[in-house]
């Protein structure tokens, strides 16, 4: 759809809020202050001085507004010195009042109180000065002709206030504009996070309705076939109990997930999110399901954040659910590696010691896509392809801190303390 273009009194409006107008406008009584001078022929050098000092201020009104204040007074002494630059000197005065009035530089009933003090002063001037043919008369209220006299100072007083309130009436408008449009943001914030609620709260129906209820559902059936089942051998007993655990495990993050998309203020959930501190259980449990895996640490833990850590055990426990899944019978090697600044996850498996399962109704699923988008979003990233021996190794690289994220402080202990009952064969100490 086109853009269609705003009525052409609106775009005439809009040139005063134009970069360029200052300089442009300023450059136009430049123009005419000069014809003025070079028609009158005007050489006294108080006039000049005066004539540029009411322009040239004006250039920089915006940025400084004062300037516009000077440049008003010394139209007004170039006014009370020489008359005859009439029209140079009423556009840059009542340019720079406006302009004052509009920055709002001095209260608006002080401007106006000042500029008709002013007025009156000027006034007085041109009459002790002899602009006026006063006949060798002293003027005086009451006398005869004395108001003409006078007039002046009601021609001024009507223009400073008149020029006043219009520039204040336009800093108003400009005021009301920046709130409606800060009201209408605002507006829009909150229309935004409203629907960011409704869809977390759906997400949050869905994974309670559906996801966890099969969940329970598999616990409840491996822990009952151990009991209804007859004549079950050791191993296969301690499989359903196996399947049994990880299915509650299951179900007690999904429920620290569900609590955590519904808290409205972003505020954590209740319970806390595995770390790195982690790994040993979540290791013991890819055992227990019929792997094997191997832990190798490298460096010393830094301080990092505790989307890092979350990142980090995630990356992994899905690592391993994809060997489990793909790579039934294979031996595994998780490394991590700590530097100062990053983290780095690696997990790689050998070939599968027998072909995985066929699963024809499941698509390709979405483990490694969102394995790449959790470190992507911290600043990391994720590298996985096959190795030549028919295995498969993922890697990831996760800055220790992400941003604008607190730290949290790592125990003041060697990481080794990750795995403690781990045997030496299980647990390397790298030198990388």
């Amino acid at each position: 759809m086109p853009r269609q273009r705003p009525p052409a009194a609106l775009r005439l409006a809009d040139v005063p809020r134009r970069s360029w107008y200052p300089a442009v406008s300023t450059g136009v009584i430049a123009a005419v202050a000069v014809v003025e001078i070079a028609l009158g022929r005007i050489t006294a050098p108080a006039v000049l001085v005066t004539a540029a000092g009411a322009v040239l201020p004006l250039a920089w009104r915006r940025r400084r507004p004062r300037l516009a204040v000077c440049a008003t007074v010394a139209a007004l002494l170039n006014f009370l010195l020489r008359p005859e630059l009439l029209l140079s000197t009423g556009l840059a005065g009542v340019t720079g009042l406006y302009a004052s009035a509009r920055n709002r530089v001095l209260p608006p009933v002080v401007l106006t109180a000042c500029g008709i003090a002013a007025a009156v002063l000027v006034n007085l001037g041109h009459i002790a000065l002899g602009v006026y043919d006063l006949g060798g008369a002293t003027p005086a209220l009451g006398a005869d002709g004395s108001l003409s006299y006078f007039a002046e100072s009601l021609v001024l007083a009507c223009a400073v206030t008149a020029t006043v309130v219009l520039g204040d009436a336009a800093r108003s408008r400009e005021e009301y504009r920046r709130e409606r449009e800060a009201a209408r943001q605002r507006l829009l914030e909150m229309e935004r996070r409203e629907a960011v609620a409704a869809e977390r709260a759906r997400i949050a129906r869905e994974l309670h309705d559906i996801v966890a209820h099969t969940v329970s559902v598999i616990a409840v059936q491996a822990e009952t076939h151990t009991y209804t089942l007859p004549n079950l051998s050791a191993e296969a007993r301690e499989g359903f109990q196996s399947i049994a655990r990880s299915a509650r495990a299951s179900l007690a993050e999904l429920r620290s997930l569900v609590d955590l998309l519904r808290q409205e203020d972003g505020a954590t959930a209740a319970s806390p999110q595995p770390s790195l501190e982690d790994l040993p259980a979540l290791l013991e449990a890819h055992r227990a399901a019929g792997g094997s895996v191997k832990l190798l640490l490298s460096g010393s833990r830094p301080h990092t954040t505790a989307a890092v850590e979350l990142a980090a055990y995630r990356i992994v426990q899905e690592a391993l659910t994809n060997v489990r899944r793909h790579a039934p019978g294979a031996r595994a090697t998780c490394r991590i590696e700590y530097t100062p600044q990053h983290i780095r996850v690696h997990v790689a498996n050998t070939a599968p010691a027998f072909p995985p399962p066929a699963r024809p109704s499941e698509g390709g699923g979405h483990g490694l896509v969102g394995m790449h988008e959790r470190a992507a979003l911290l600043g990391g990233s994720l590298d996985w392809h096959p190795t030549p021996d028919g295995g498969f190794t993922v890697t990831a690289r996760l800055p220790v801190t992400a941003p604008g994220a607190p730290v949290r402080p790592s125990p003041d202990r060697d990481h080794r303390s990750l795995e403690p009952s781990a045997t030496p064969s299980d647990v390397q100490q790298g030198n990388q």
